[in-house]
């Protein structure tokens, strides 16, 4: 039994990786824990494992003192003398074996979990201290499962997380797959040390050039920076420390084998290889490849660059949805504007002749102001007098003239420009007026339209006026006329009667037609 507790510590050991003293510790701390269960938590209890016997021993410590007053704590001179030491002394601290079995299932239970919660927790610390050192490093791991939409990679002594956001879009996974990740922070929380994998950083791309690529690991080729867009492209800039070694070659391989095995790890990941130089300039142009740069505009004071290309190649140098122009941004962390050729034409043309406009400013100071940065006569208005004051080749007394000038031409501009502006709001209401005044007119003749057809339909004849001898008759009146008219017609042709000497006048056809109703 006493050998065995000996064995056991030894087993943990190795297994758990864990130093014998930390076990031995917890050991002690579970029996102290134990006891004071057993006896009270009042008394003054110490632990210490023999090894010899394999066995952790309790003691009980008491105060030697002349008058007890606390019986659990304290032990008097002749009682001391008497049981424990004949020597004691006053002032001594004289230890008593405890017996440990009788100790109750509680109290063993509780040692117990104090063990391993104590070996539980020197466990987590280990693993800390073996991850927290290899923050930038690539790992192998074995998919274990999903949690949400994040992975839990089995790195062996411990697990780890794969955010969804460190995951590259277009890769997919299933439980058991390998995965290699880079590993971007170690965290240690209250549930043991928290390890974030990622494999969409920058990092990664460059840990796995140097495992393909002996001449970065030797440090004969240096990565300068990486920029990545996941699953799409990515760019990375090298530099040689020796003038022999190619360092573009060197990361491209023979037949391309090195950069094509990053790819495959990437999952078809476009990848450019670009070759730094300290100047920023040819840096940027060399950045934007494929693209050619034919002109590069720098702003040191908004650390950006124009970068002019040929407008045949625009698009090129822009990449699909910007993503080249993005990824070079990235790299050189400048900001960068691609143009084309004829836009920064028109650009520069529009700038001059703005700057020109501006009086006692001939093309030379136009220029001058031009190339200093100058775009447009606002933004010279806007400057500060010794801003233009230090631009070559414009005095002082020139550039007061031109501040003043230009303070003025601009204030002109936006006079007229306002005045411009208020006309074409007169204009606009004008003809606002007009046509309202049209859709008015419109909307009344259909409706008047409208209440014809409806009368029409109901069968109330409208009044059309007819001239006659008198004035003017109505539709009724007209009708009423043409039916006498008819009558007088009749009667005229009607046979004289017989034994009648004469012909009478025609009979009135309204009294015939009374006649023969009665």
């Amino acid at each position: 039994m006493q050998q065995d507790l000996n064995r056991v510590i030894d087993q943990v050991s190795k297994e758990k990786g864990i130093d014998k003293t930390i076990l031995i510790s917890a050991l002690e701390n579970a029996m102290v824990s134990a006891a004071k269960r057993t006896f009270g938590h009042q008394r003054k209890i110490e632990a210490q494992y023999n090894s010899e016997i394999g066995e952790v021993e309790l003691f009980e410590a008491k105060l030697v003192v002349e008058e007890v007053q606390d019986a659990d704590l304290e032990i008097a001179l002749p009682e001391a003398r008497k049981e424990l030491d004949p020597e004691a002394e006053l002032g001594d601290e004289l230890l008593t074996k405890l017996d440990t079995s009788s100790f109750g299932r509680i109290a063993a239970q509780a040692a117990k979990q104090n063990i391993v919660q104590r070996v539980r927790d020197a466990e987590r610390e280990i693993i800390y201290n073996d991850f927290k050192d290899r923050v930038g490093e690539l790992v192998h791991g074995i998919v274990q499962r999903f949690e949400k939409n994040n992975i839990i990679v089995n790195l062996g002594k411990t697990n780890a997380i794969l955010p969804e956001k460190e995951q590259v879009p277009r890769e997919r996974y299933r439980q058991n797959d390998r995965i290699r990740s880079y590993i971007v922070s170690v965290e240690m929380t209250n549930r043991g040390p928290q390890i974030i994998l990622s494999r969409t950083h920058p990092g990664m791309l460059i840990k796995l050039f140097e495992q393909e690529v002996p001449e970065i690991y030797e440090g004969i080729v240096e990565v300068k920076g990486a920029a990545r867009e996941p699953g799409g492209r990515a760019k990375i800039a090298v530099v040689s420390n020796d003038s022999d070694v190619d360092p573009v070659g060197a990361c491209v391989g023979m037949k391309g084998t090195r950069v094509q095995a990053v790819v495959q790890e990437l999952r078809g990941e476009k990848i450019d290889i670009v070759h730094w130089t300290a100047d920023q300039a040819e840096y940027v142009c060399r950045a934007l490849a494929p693209a050619k740069v034919t002109k590069v505009i720098i702003d040191d004071d908004a650390h950006s660059m124009e970068a002019i290309v040929p407008d045949e190649l625009l698009s090129l140098a822009i990449g699909r949805k910007g993503q080249n122009v993005r990824l070079a941004a990235r790299l050189t962390t400048w900001g960068i504007d691609v143009r084309g050729e004829s836009e920064a034409d028109e650009e520069s043309r529009r700038a001059r002749s703005s700057i020109g406009a501006i009086p006692d400013i001939n093309d030379v100071y136009a220029e001058l102001l031009y190339q200093f940065g100058f775009k447009s006569a606002e933004e010279l208005a806007e400057a500060e007098l010794e801003t233009i004051a230090e631009i070559d080749g414009i005095g002082p007394e020139k550039a007061e003239s031109i501040y003043r000038l230009t303070k003025l031409h601009v204030e002109e501009k936006k006079r007229r420009e306002e005045e411009e502006k208020q006309k074409k709001i007169e204009i606009e209401i004008e003809k606002a007026k007009a046509k309202a005044a049209e859709e008015t007119e419109t909307e009344t003749a259909k409706e008047t339209e409208k209440t014809e057809i409806e009368k029409t339909e109901t069968g109330i004849a409208p009044k059309a006026e007819v001239e006659t001898e008198s004035g003017t008759a109505t539709g009724g009146e007209k009708k009423a006329e043409a039916a006498e008219m008819k009558t007088e017609k009749v009667a005229s042709l009607a046979p004289v009667e017989a034994g009648s000497g004469d012909t009478g006048p025609p009979a009135d056809s309204g009294e015939g037609d009374k006649h023969q109703g009665g």
